[in-house]
């Protein structure tokens, strides 16, 4: 099946390309670039040496199935309902679809919303959760990394009531990388290079959407206070995650429901007791690590969940959706364990 990416030169473009190596079901057809066009992606990207993978061209989408868009918010949805026409099944890893009001997209991404009509069709690519409303759809809003993190940690104890709303407190540190390849002082290696800072202070525009899928598991709207910090790594999130517990509920509650809810999940491992979730045991690869503790001095659960940014976060959840979207085995392509050291 031949795929295409556009934007195909950013750190989730080359991710998503480097995956696609390993998927024996596709083929990439198009690497899309306006800034690159013309080049080849072996001379951009040397490590692709002898893979053939062609030029880079410029942003007109020829004929294929499924398109990854990893652009900037606003440019995929202007042209979204064209590759529909076409029958393209479009996967987005921007955030142009993930939002359900497009009031509250303009209101975190100062942008007017290009195509508020296709919002409805759009799915929330969190396979773990949304599975069977992936199956076979032809616009999936991949999510954003912080709110992976966040949301699969979160989500099972909400849906059966075990969390006080309004109490939680997500804590998160995310390597560079999630900044994107372009350059900025906030990235550049004299500025990050031992150094621990926190941004986005109560305006990241991941906080919406963490709100809105976990108001979801919840049955009730509510807010949580978010914080991202950047550590001076390349890669991985952890997320350390504070809520209240309801009156009578155990630790013991608390891990057998994850279990339930995990127990059949190929990419999400619940840690035996004591076991730390740690950035390393994800890096590369698209699984997820979880830990809770109960402080039942405090009344609240500590929850840690790690993630690689790029791949559960980014490139590696956007393959799992095509699977879906394809009817092809939902691991395929992402059989990979984390590197280490």
């Amino acid at each position: 099946m031949k795929v295409g990416i556009l934007g195909a030169t950013g750190y989730t473009g080359q991710e998503l390309v480097r995956l696609l190596q390993q998927h024996p079901e596709v083929q990439i057809a198009f690497l899309g670039s306006s800034s690159s066009a013309g080049a080849t992606y072996e001379e951009m990207f040397p490590q692709f040496t002898g893979k053939q993978l062609g030029k880079l061209e410029d942003e007109q989408v020829p004929d294929v199935e499924v398109l990854f868009c990893a652009l900037p918010h606003g440019l995929t949805a202007a042209r979204t309902a064209e590759w529909l026409k076409r029958g393209i099944k479009v996967i987005d890893l921007g955030a142009d679809f993930r939002l359900k009001d497009p009031e509250v997209y303009h209101m975190w991404y100062k942008l007017e919303h290009p195509a508020p009509e296709l919002i409805p069709e759009a799915v929330y690519g969190i396979p773990e959760l949304y599975r069977k409303e992936i199956r076979g759809k032809s616009l999936v809003a991949n999510p954003g990394c912080f709110p992976t993190a966040s949301i699969l940690g979160l989500a099972p104890l909400l849906k059966k009531n075990f969390l006080a709303l309004n109490s939680i407190i997500i804590d998160a540190k995310s390597g560079v990388s999630g900044a994107g390849r372009g350059a900025s002082l906030r990235t550049h290696f004299s500025e990050v290079n031992e150094n621990f800072k926190a941004y986005g202070v109560a305006e990241h525009r991941h906080t919406p959407e963490i709100e809105q899928q976990l108001s979801l598991a919840a049955g009730h709207s509510f807010k949580v206070s978010f914080t991202p910090h950047l550590v001076p790594m390349i890669r991985g999130i952890l997320a350390t995650i504070y809520a209240q517990v309801e009156d009578g509920i155990s630790e013991s509650t608390l891990r057998a429901c994850w279990e339930e809810a995990y127990q059949e999940e190929e990419f999400v491992h619940i840690l035996p007791e004591g076991i730390w979730p740690q950035t390393k045991f994800a890096l590369g690869s698209n699984h997820v690590f979880l830990q809770l503790k109960l402080d039942e001095r405090t009344g609240r659960v500590i929850i840690v969940s790690v993630i690689d940014n790029l791949v559960k976060g980014a490139a590696g959840q956007a393959i799992q959706n095509m699977n879906l979207v394809l009817g092809l085995p939902e691991n395929m392509g992402l059989e990979g364990r984390g590197l280490w050291p």
